[in-house]
């Protein structure tokens, strides 16, 4: 099968980019790496009258810190991340999800930007930058606003973004050296999409933890204030005290009514929080 006929634009700048969107009213969608869009295309899941091509935007390529937080523009690709040519406050967190996300290929040319915008459950970076504290700016021609990943994962491939709005960069937060990092998926091959992720950020010093459930069939559950899953209170023995009741019953509470797939979920966080303990 072949993609239903489209328009092409290939805009030179963001505002030029932003500017196409806001005319097409909806009947437009974004293209840069196209890992995710392409196949979309030629199974004709998605029909848009317009394609807008950004790849070529390099106000979206930059990376630079911003206070504490590390700014990613939307176009830095999975492998720019893997291979060390974006500086990491993460502690080698981003490095080692980037690295593990379907094959090099993918990584050579699928974008963080636009992974997040497909808003898949069970994409790396929903879960991972979720567990990280990280923070999108979304930009329009009206102008920018920033939301958590939390917020702007709404639903199995649905976000929070606007027609005419697009994800401009991704706001990451250094990771105190206090902080331990675990994250664990399951898949039925190497290269596919899991079916089962699990991610944590857990600081023993700082009684903080950020849990992540995800690749479920709605948004991930993001637990920022996780404590309920180590027996009231983080501290340095939180692998012993990891609860794998609670986790059970918030998969339940999110509708995975199946018993195995709950199982399945809660041992792969288990080996995540195992990992952070390491």
């Amino acid at each position: 099968m072949k993609p239903a006929p489209f328009g092409y634009e290939r805009p030179r700048d963001l505002n030029a980019a932003l500017s196409m969107l806001a005319a097409a009213n909806g009947s437009a969608k974004i293209i840069a790496g196209g890992q995710s869009l392409g196949p979309m295309l030629n199974l004709r899941l998605v029909q848009p009258e317009l394609v807008v091509d950004i790849s070529g935007l390099a106000d979206l390529k930059q990376a630079e810190f911003c206070g504490d937080e590390l700014v990613l523009g939307a176009l830095i690709t999975h492998a720019d991340i893997e291979d060390g040519r974006t500086p990491d406050v993460t502690r080698g967190a981003m490095r080692g999800v980037a690295a593990n996300i379907a094959y090099r290929a993918v990584r050579n040319r699928g974008t963080i930007g636009g992974s997040l915008s497909h808003a898949d459950p069970a994409a790396d970076w929903v879960s991972a930058l979720a567990a990280l504290g990280a923070r999108l700016t979304l930009r329009s021609l009206a102008g920018a606003r920033t939301l958590a990943i939390e917020a702007f994962v709404v639903g199995a491939l649905e976000s929070a973004l606007h027609a005419g709005e697009i994800v401009e960069a991704i706001r990451v937060p250094a990771r105190s050296v206090s902080a331990h990092w675990g994250y664990a998926k399951s898949c039925r091959k190497t290269g596919e999409f899991a079916h089962a992720i699990g991610a944590v950020l857990v600081d023993p010093t700082g009684a903080t933890a950020r849990v992540v459930i995800g690749a479920i069939d709605t948004a991930p559950i993001v637990v920022t204030d996780a404590a309920e899953l180590f027996g009231g209170r983080v501290a340095a023995d939180y692998k012993q005290r990891f609860d794998a009741r609670v986790a059970d019953v918030l998969l339940a509470k999110a509708g995975i009514s199946d018993a195995v797939q709950r199982h399945i979920h809660v041992s792969v966080l288990k080996r995540a929080v195992e990992e952070a303990a390491a």
